[in-house]
């Protein structure tokens, strides 16, 4: 067996796991509501924590857990009476708890995400219901000791049938001192029945100042001006800032608007280089990218006639200029908004019938060129 450790799912690239993550920014209102909810002691068995991918919802919910599992239950006060309520879920990072969380063995804690398939050498597509039957083990071995229990599942949306049923039987009935956290980036399309029996924490995009705080400590050799086109075009993720710094996404950006500077006759040389630099085997993380990044730049450009004034702060060198160019009026916003439609779903589609990428993208830049206002 080899020594290397196994991906994590719930990890992203370049940054602390969730656990490792001691720092929450920007989401007080949801812990707060967690810590009323806590406060009145009438605390959910199951939370249901939403948002967008990178706003931090499995950082939350690790701070949860923690939380939980370092606070005595209410009505187990000791010699010295109930201690004060607490007003955040803050745990220093020489607590027991939080040392056995770090080390990945802490008793009280059980973490269902998708698994390792060990022939295939890589992370299974789905959490499966065999995954869920382990919390049955869980459960029995963590009973004896009568404190709290946590599960965290991340992310809910990977279940397959049979898992969310199985989970559902769980949230309909909890074993005692169990909090069930499930972190979702898109609740609309898990059961209704597991809506129901959870209690929502939604968290949103992060403002931008506290994505300036975020950012100070993933690119701390990134200058001002690189940190504000991040938060600019990250949407407010922390993740998705995370993944413009390790796939380069600030240069891929400026491509793009380049390549829109040359409408309305278009650069072809410019735009079959581009549409080649995310075709192929491999480059599947950088299509993604590109994809995000041409869907937000023509957002933006949409933005700058609708507004009368290009998006701020720039996210590349000539954007401003060219999208005034491109976009003077509400008439021309209202055709690229059309067109950043159009082509979205031509390439969404083209995806899922496996269109050749290199010829989608090509296809896609020279519909730009043809709908561009003149």
């Amino acid at each position: 067996m080899s020594d290397t450790p196994h991906p994590e799912p719930d990890r992203i690239d370049g940054a602390p796991h969730p656990r490792e993550t001691q720092t929450l920014y920007g989401q007080d209102e949801a812990q707060a509501e967690f810590l009323r909810a806590f406060a009145s002691d009438r605390l959910h068995h199951g939370w249901l924590v939403t948002g967008p991918r990178g706003v931090g919802k499995a950082t939350l919910a690790w701070r949860i857990a923690r939380f939980l599992l370092a606070t005595p239950p209410a009505d187990d006060d000791g010699l010295f009476g109930a201690p004060p309520a607490p007003t955040d879920l803050s745990v220093p990072d020489d607590h027991p708890v939080a040392r056995r969380m770090m080390a990945g063995s802490e008793p009280g804690l059980f973490v269902l995400r998708r698994p390792f398939d060990e022939k295939a050498k890589r992370l299974k597509a789905q959490i499966t219901v065999d995954e869920v039957r382990k919390l049955k083990g869980f459960f029995a071995l963590s009973a004896t000791d009568g404190g709290r229990r946590v599960v965290i599942i991340d992310a809910t949306d990977d279940m397959n049938v049979n898992a969310a049923n199985a989970i559902l039987k769980l949230l309909e009935e909890p074993p005692a001192r169990t909090t069930l956290l499930l972190v979702s980036h898109q609740p609309s399309r898990l059961l209704p029945t597991i809506r129901s029996r959870c209690r929502e924490l939604r968290l949103g995009p992060l403002s931008p100042s506290d994505m300036a705080q975020a950012l100070s400590g993933i690119a701390d050799d990134k200058p001002g001006s690189q940190t504000d086109a991040m938060a600019a075009l990250s949407g407010g993720s922390v993740g998705e800032a995370v993944r413009l710094v390790q796939l380069d996404g600030l240069k891929l950006y400026a491509d793009i608007v380049q390549l829109l500077s040359s409408l309305p006759d278009l650069s072809r040389p410019h735009a079959i280089a581009l549409a080649e630099s995310a075709a192929g085997r491999g480059k599947e993380d950088r299509l993604d990218l590109m994809l995000t990044l041409l869907d937000r730049a023509l957002s933006r450009l949409a933005r700058t006639g609708a507004t009368g004034q290009p998006p701020e702060p720039a996210a590349a060198p000539r954007e401003a200029e060219t999208f005034q160019r491109l976009c003077p009026t509400p008439e021309a916003a209202r055709v690229w908004a059309h067109l950043a439609q159009q082509e979205g779903d031509r390439l969404r589609h083209g995806r899922a019938v496996n269109v050749e990428t290199g010829s989608l993208l090509l296809a896609s830049f020279l519909a730009l060129r043809d709908g561009c206002p003149r």
